[in-house]
Parts: structure tokens; C-alpha cells; sequence
């Protein structure tokens, strides 16, 4: 078996697969696996949440991903972790970190595919794929050929580290639907007078009940340079689409803050107020992509295309978009072990 993409999905894929006993390589465009482990969490990972239920997750379908978590559940990995010896904390709402930095679950990712005699090729671009009896595999360190082939190439999200299209265009390839994709988990950006105006109060942070339609949430916002940042805005970021309004209701009332209300709403008592964001910062900020390869055509139970036996399809690339907290690191290792058990 061949998995392109040694993000999380891909390695807990690749470990799976080897402790079952096939032969597994795993290819991946970067000098080195887990970019994106590396920089999560500030560089201490926030590898799962404790909290984790379907609840958790933004999908087309809102029951596809329920298998999967049922089936590797965020203590089997913190168990793993465990086995490690690895310290670890809970910052908040279930939210757990590396006492120490990302690197020591790359490092534990990478002793278990040692250990499981997983072949991990780095450096090594795509050319083209193609499908007879079996795949083939054209690579700028040759041609590989396998009878399962993993997708695990993430989404478009922080593209400075190497994040591609390429699992979208090879899914349409073989002929399945994409879900749309737009930044997820991702500050929002503010135009106009408004806009221009609220620039003033950069740097400025307010504890405030943001709601997008029947979402909401409570927590700090962050004024910035080119709009509204902070946990709780990227938090409902996921569930914005452009031309929709953000309700802001501010539970504490910062001096600044009050000013520039009062110089943008004379004689209005400071209140709720609806901001119409411009946009967003961009799959460049965006810590997540929602929308991907599209549920209805994967099995829930294995990932593999329903249309194209012995193809899969894990991870970030897939329609499922977990909220901010360690709940896409989770989806990532439930969606790797589930296809690990059938590949």
C-alpha cells in the first residue's frame, strides 16, 4: 500500500497499516513529515480534545464522521501518548498540549512507523497517477505500484508549508465530487468606514458573545490591523460565508472600546451591533479548509471511495472540519486508523 502525505492522518495510517503487516510506504513533498504538527499549538500541539462528539465537526453529512470517532476515541491516542512517556496539560475545555514541544509527537509517529516497518520516502512529488488492475504511481523517484492508495494530502490551508490542491484534483481524476472549499478557523477582515474606523482599536481585546445565524460562542475577540481576530472569532470563522453579518454582544466594556463606539453610534448606548466582515485572511491564516472530497462518496466505515475500489481518502482532504481545539488532530488519527484496519 502507498499513502501520499505524511501529515497526522497519514502517519497513524501508515502505522496501522504496518502493524497489520502490509507492506506500507508513505510519500511525502517536504524534507520532512508532520509540518503541520510542528507549528500546531504554538509548537506544543494541541493533539486531541478530551471533549470530543460529532457535535464537534462541520460536514455535508452530519453523521458520516461518527464511525470513525467511535472507533478511535481521543483517550486510545492519549494512551499512545502515555506509552511515550510523553508529559502532557489541559489548557482549557479539554484542550491538551505537549508539556514539551510538537516535536516529540512527530518523534512518537515516527517510532511507531519504525516499529510497524513503514518506508517513508521524503522529497518525493507526484507526477501522475493512474488505475488498471492496480495503481501506478509516477514520482520524481520513480514508479511505485500498489493495490491501496491512501490520500491523506490535507487541504489548502497554510500553503507556506507546502499545502496543495493535489487530493482534490486527483478525487475529481477518478471522477468524485468536492464539496466547496473556503478557509476555516481563520480571522476575519473588515472594509469601509466602519472598518477603517474599528483599525484604531488593534491590539484592543474584549470578552464578547459572538453569533453567526444559531451558532455562538463566548470568549475573547481581538481588534487587528485588517479586522477581528481572537479565539472566538476564528472559533465561528467556519461557519461564515461571505455576505452573512457577525453579532457581536460585548460582555465588558474596555475605554477605547467605549470611545469608538460612542464615535461610531452617537447617542447609542453601548450594545449588540452586527459587523458584515468583507472576507476572511485567507487559506494563508486559515488554520483548517472546510469542504473537501465529498462524504457521499466514501464509506464511513473503511474511507475508501464507494466508485473506486482500493482508493481512500483520510484526514484533512475529506468534508469534515473539526472546531478549534484539538478536535481536527482527532479526526486526523480516527480517520487514519479507520482506513489502517482495511487497506
Amino acid at each position: 500500500m502507498v499513502i501520499l502525505g505524511g501529515g497526522a492522518a497519514g502517519l497513524m495510517c501508515a502505522i496501522e497499516g504496518g502493524k497489520r503487516g502490509r507492506s506500507v510506504a508513505l510519500l511525502e513533498r517536504n524534507e520532512s513529515v508532520g509540518k503541520k504538527i510542528g507549528i500546531s499549538g504554538r509548537g506544543r500541539c494541541n493533539f486531541t480534545n478530551i471533549h470530543t462528539s460529532p457535535e464537534n465537526f462541520i460536514s455535508g453529512n452530519s453523521n458520516f464522521h461518527k464511525s470513525a470517532l467511535s472507533r478511535f476515541t481521543p483517550e486510545d491516542f492519549i494512551r499512545i501518548v502515555r506509552r511515550h512517556r510523553i508529559a502532557y496539560h489541559e489548557k482549557k475545555r479539554g484542550q491538551l498540549f505537549c508539556d514539551g514541544t510538537s516535536q516529540q509527537i512527530i518523534s512518537l509517529l515516527l517510532k511507531d512507523c519504525s516499529d510497524a516497518g513503514v518506508a517513508i520516502l521524503t522529497r518525493c512529488s507526484v507526477d501522475e497517477i493512474r488505475k488498471d488492475q492496480t495503481f501506478t504511481i509516477f514520482t520524481n523517484r520513480g514508479e511505485l505500484r500498489c493495490g491501496s492508495l491512501v490520500i491523506a494530502t490535507g487541504g489548502l490551508s497554510i500553503p507556506k508549508i507546502g499545502a496543495t490542491d493535489f487530493g482534490y484534483r486527483l478525487a475529481r481524476q477518478f471522477g468524485l465530487k468536492i464539496a466547496g472549499t473556503r478557509p476555516g478557523l481563520v480571522p476575519l477582515t473588515l472594509a469601509g468606514p466602519e472598518g477603517e474606523s474599528l483599525r484604531e482599536l488593534s491590539g484592543v481585546s474584549l470578552e464578547a458573545e459572538v453569533s453567526f445565524g444559531r451558532v455562538s460562542f463566548r470568549e475573547n475577540i481581538l481588534f487587528a490591523h485588517r479586522g477581528v481576530s481572537g479565539s472566538d472569532i476564528v472559533e465561528n470563522s467556519s461557519h461564515w460565508k461571505p455576505g452573512e453579518p457577525v453579532a457581536i454582544d460585548p460582555k465588558q466594556q474596555p475605554r477605547r472600546f467605549i470611545q469608538k463606539w460612542h464615535e461610531l453610534y452617537p447617542n447609542t448606548p453601548v450594545g449588540a451591533w452586527n459587523l458584515k466582515p468583507a472576507g476572511t485572511e485567507g487559506f494563508a491564516k486559515a488554520e483548517v479548509t472546510v469542504g473537501g472530497v465529498d462524504t457521499d462518496e466514501l464509506s464511513s466505515k473503511t474511507m475508501e471511495a464507494r466508485s473506486v475500489p482500493g482508493l481512500y481518502f483520510i484526514g484533512e482532504v475529506v468534508d469534515v472540519t473539526g472546531h478549534l481545539g484539538g478536535f481536527n488532530f482527532q479526526w486526523a488519527w480516527a480517520s487514519g486508523f479507520a482506513a489502517g484496519q482495511y487497506v
